[in-house]
């Protein structure tokens, strides 16, 4: 289960070399060098190589796309290894980095991926605590989605496998306390949260030996006490908290949080001063990492500000969010990119390969051939040296034709692309352009307004033929291939399902769909609908095959999902909770389902979801 010896030596490097806090390019450089020097045995080597210095980057560094192509990497060996358990790690990384960058959904579909692997595995101390890691991300996924009760199922999960394993877990355990009060507070369940937070800071040993966790989750306490209503010990918690996160080294991450707690309390007492003395520290510090809590910061002192100044902070936090929304987009494509483009360059260096295995079989035949028949005509013709070099005249000629077959079907194709391109402008922009340059001549010397306005009318049709032109232009500089996207999740939801319900499906979707314009909130929900349709299928239908498609259609998605079951009366099963969640989630997105079935025959569910 575990990774061989190689990948330890490598993880010894790392941290001898760097330390835990270290980001200096240039040694990651070095290592990646050394890295590549060292003569590696097996593609298990090379596999676990890719995953450790994923791992370095992950854990130490803000590079997540450096850290996405080392697991990518990694990922396509482990898969071809057949090695389940390193497969599975290694997407839990990667559904670490797609939660880190706000893609939940992507997080969720590779996280219940790395789970099946492990539930295939015998339960190891090593599975148990990987499982828990991902139950752990799951819950932390579905709270950032607001599903408090997913998160919380997910967390509970982690906590009892966690609390199962052999040895002192006392530090992930109350990780996993705090994980779940946290889902408790944002719930609003907060009798529950205060609970856990309670047996966390029971433990009279914690603040020595991890000061900085006991002041996040004493702050996280006094927060839970403030939201419901119970002021008497704060700020008194508060300021606990932030000297302990004041006192240790790393200290600024934590001090953030307590310090926007802290402001948010003293301005909702009507303390202005207080609030904007911890508000604009909060602000500082976040300054520093310019993210979620640089947001947060300046949306507060927008609130505790009046005048101008909140104006000028509400501003900068509208500019803030908009880059970094704008940011994860990039870093989304990014990872879509480096998925096909590792592809790419895999194929390229296979298609690379042959040919060059092919020109060196076809260059030894034939100069082997040319030795022949050189010694042939040497023996035979010693006298007759003209017939020789002429004979070798034609040996070249056959060569010469050889080495252009190579490139026949190249340049057949790039006339037919300058001929297509040829026509387009012949025909169509430089005729339009000869066409109105001579009515623009007729109409020189003319000043009439009926002149005028023609002349005008001709202008425009200039305008038209230039869009044309650079209509052109775009088509011989756009990529044909695009990046995945919404539908490659559905088309991976599909699969997945299919396979454990041992369905044969089939999949359509109309092209002019741009799923860029759909809502989060509408994908998310259309998603479910289509988990929750598949599964009533396996459980309900008894079927074995189930057509889905997708439509455009007055600016409406058409989703139509068709099955060969056994069929249901629909009258009679419209209270079933599937069914239930299925109109919610309709209803919540302003849908329109409609359900027809017969008996031995099969169903249809058809929904209609604005794009908009």
């Amino acid at each position: 289960m575990k990774f061989n010896f190689f990948y330890i030596i490598v993880i010894v490097f790392f941290n001898y070399s760097f330390g835990q806090q270290s980001e200096d390019l240039e040694k990651i450089d070095s290592l990646k060098q050394l890295v590549a020097n060292i003569k590696l045995q097996d593609s298990s080597s090379i596999a676990e190589t890719h995953y450790a210095i994923a791992e370095y980057y992950r854990k130490t560094t803000p590079l997540t796309d450096s850290a996405f192509y080392y697991y990518h990497k990694a990922e396509k060996i482990f898969k071809q290894l057949k090695a389940k358990y390193q497969l599975a790690l290694t997407l839990y990384g990667v559904a670490v980095i797609q939660k880190n960058e706000k893609d939940f959904i992507g997080s969720e579909v590779t996280s219940i991926e790395a789970l099946s692997l492990l539930e295939s595995l015998n339960g190891t101390d090593d599975v148990l605590i990987r499982k828990a890691f991902i139950y752990n991300n799951l819950g932390i996924v579905f709270k950032e989605l607001e599903q408090y009760d997913e998160s919380i199922k997910y967390h509970e999960k982690a906590l009892k496998l966690k609390e199962k394993l052999k040895g002192d877990n006392k530090e992930s355990i109350d990780i996993s306390k705090n994980n779940l009060a946290n889902t408790y507070k944002n719930a609003e369940q907060f009798d529950l949260a205060i609970d856990y937070y309670i047996q966390i800071l029971e433990n009279k040993e914690l603040i020595n030996q991890n000061p900085g966790f006991y002041a996040l989750v004493l702050d996280n306490y006094a927060h839970t006490l403030y939201l419901s209503k119970r002021h008497s010990q704060l700020p008194e918690l508060y300021l606990k908290a932030l000297k302990i996160s004041d006192s240790i080294k790393y200290k600024g991450y934590n001090s953030i949080i307590i310090n926007q707690h802290l402001a948010e309390y003293y301005n909702d007492k009507g303390n202005k001063e207080l609030a904007r003395y911890y508000a604009y520290i909060a602000k500082d510090i976040s300054e520093k990492y310019h993210n979620d809590d640089l947001l947060k910061s300046l949306l507060l002192l927008s609130k505790i500000e009046e005048g101008e100044v909140a104006a000028k902070h509400l501003k900068s936090y509208i500019s803030l969010n908009d880059s970094l929304q704008k940011n994860e987009r990039s870093i989304r494509n990014k990872f879509a990119r480096i998925r096909f483009e590792t592809n790419q360059i895999e194929r390229e260096n296979i298609q690379i390969a042959k040919e060059r295995l092919w020109l060196l079989v076809i260059s030894v035949i034939i100069i082997i051939a040319s030795f022949l028949l050189y010694l042939v005509i040497r023996q035979r013709n010693k006298n007759k040296e003209l017939q020789f070099i002429q004979e070798q005249q034609a040996a070249n000629e056959e060569i010469y034709n050889l080495m252009l077959s190579q490139n026949e079907k190249i340049e057949e194709a790039r006339a037919l692309e300058k001929k297509r391109i040829s026509e387009e402008l012949h025909d169509g922009v430089l005729g339009r352009l000869f066409g109105t340059r001579l009515s623009l001549d007729s109409l020189n010397m003319s000043t009439s307004d009926e002149a005028i306005r023609t002349r005008n009318q001709y202008i425009n049709e200039l305008k038209t033929i230039e869009e044309d032109i650079r209509k052109v232009s775009h088509e011989l500089n756009t990529d044909f291939v695009s990046g995945s996207g919404f539908i490659d999740i559905i088309e991976t939801l599909v699969e997945t399902q299919a396979t454990v319900y041992n369905l044969v499906y089939h999949l359509e979707h109309d092209g002019i769909i741009n799923w860029d314009e759909v809502s989060n909130k509408n994908k998310i929900h259309i998603y479910r609908i289509i988990q929750e349709s598949l599964h009533n299928i396996y459980k309900h239908a008894g079927a074995t095959k189930v057509d889905i498609s997708f439509k455009l259609k007055n600016n409406v998605i058409w989703l139509t999902l068709i099955d060969d079951g056994v069929g249901f009366d629909v009258n009679k099963t419209k209270s079933g909770i599937g069914l239930k969640n299925m109109n919610s989630r309709i209803k919540e997105i302003n849908g329109i389902m409609d359900i027809t079935s017969r008996k031995s025959i099969g169903t249809t569910v058809t929904m209609q979801v604005p794009i908009t």
